[in-house]
């Protein structure tokens, strides 16, 4: 899930730094700290904004620098357990599929595609159904639930888990032919 965050830190701007903005100088190091990170607390963060600086800072002795609070939002992506996404499928191995959601790829194992027996054409990045000959390939759109997320601190990609064994999940197309073969079913014969 995307969502802003408001958060609180200390910015040390550097003496070099006293003639430029306070706020373009806060933002730019809070930029660097912060962004392109993960964090356990809420997961991937992409972007810094909004951010605050109190004008009055704090010397420290031995320290030429001036240190300044600030509040400042950013925009995170978090995943949780359970909740469905749509993304894309990046890469096919012989594991299975590798799914952009977000800022990240999911895995998306071979046993979590369908309930079909499946081959992985590498060459072409196609993994295809025998019996049902559903198709999935590089650039094709799926919606998934998340099953496993691991996010630790630092500039770490995380592990994320996904699955498309449960009804109305998989590649787009699969679905839509779902939904048509559910309301032809509904269909009343007969003309009433």
């Amino acid at each position: 899930m995307f969502q802003l965050v408001t958060l609180r830190d200390i910015v040390r701007v550097p003496p070099d730094k006293f003639r430029e903005p306070l706020k373009e100088v806060a933002e730019s190091v809070l930029k660097l700290r912060y962004e392109s990170t993960l964090t356990p607390e809420h997961g991937y963060i992409i972007l810094v904004t909004d951010v605050k600086v109190e004008p009055v800072g704090k010397m420290v002795h031995g320290d030429g620098g001036i240190y300044h609070r600030v509040e400042f939002s950013v925009l995170a992506f978090e995943p949780k357990l359970q909740e469905i996404v749509e993304g894309e499928v990046v890469e096919i191995t012989e594991f299975g599929a590798f799914i952009r959601i977000g800022p990240a790829d999911a895995l998306l194992h071979v046993s979590q595609i369908m309930d079909d027996y499946i081959s992985a054409d590498l060459k072409q990045g196609i993994i295809l159904g025998s019996n049902t000959n559903r198709k999935l390939k590089v650039g094709s759109r799926v919606r998934v639930r998340i099953t496993a997320v691991s996010l630790s601190r630092g500039i770490s990609l995380g592990k994320i888990g996904v699955t498309c064994r449960q009804p109305f999940l998989g590649a787009l197309e699969w679905i839509e032919e779902d939904l048509a073969k559910l309301a032809a079913k509904k269909e009343p014969k007969g003309g009433k």
